[in-house]
């Protein structure tokens, strides 16, 4: 299971254990806003809400450091690019104004 690996490969990055981002997102979030971006999936308001917690700026730093691992050569970087934004932006106008299903999922 990719994302499993990534998780693992990310938590022990110092720049990520320095900002202390693994602990800002509990792992099933960190999975299913992972599959998100790197497969089809959906996310649901609850990761999305982690996610947007977690920063912007994490959030890139984690996909970012994804792609330079050398498990994910093969992907294409524009798409995954595009994804990631595409599922932040979604996530962070979801937060912005929720919908009346708080237990929903957002399409990203």
């Amino acid at each position: 299971m990719a994302s499993v690996n990534v998780y693992t490969i990310l938590v022990n990055d110092q720049i990520i254990k320095e900002n202390n981002y693994e602990t800002k997102m509990g792992w099933p979030c960190v999975l299913e806003a992972f599959t998100t971006i790197f497969k089809i999936r959906s996310i649901s308001n609850k990761c999305c809400g982690e996610l947007v917690v977690l920063g912007k700026v994490c959030h890139s730093t984690l996909v970012k450091r994804t792609l330079e691992n050398p498990l994910f050569k093969d992907l294409n970087p524009v798409k995954i690019i595009a994804k990631s934004i595409q599922t932040w932006n979604s996530c962070l106008a979801l937060i912005d104004s929720p919908s009346p299903s708080a237990s929903g999922y957002w399409i990203a």
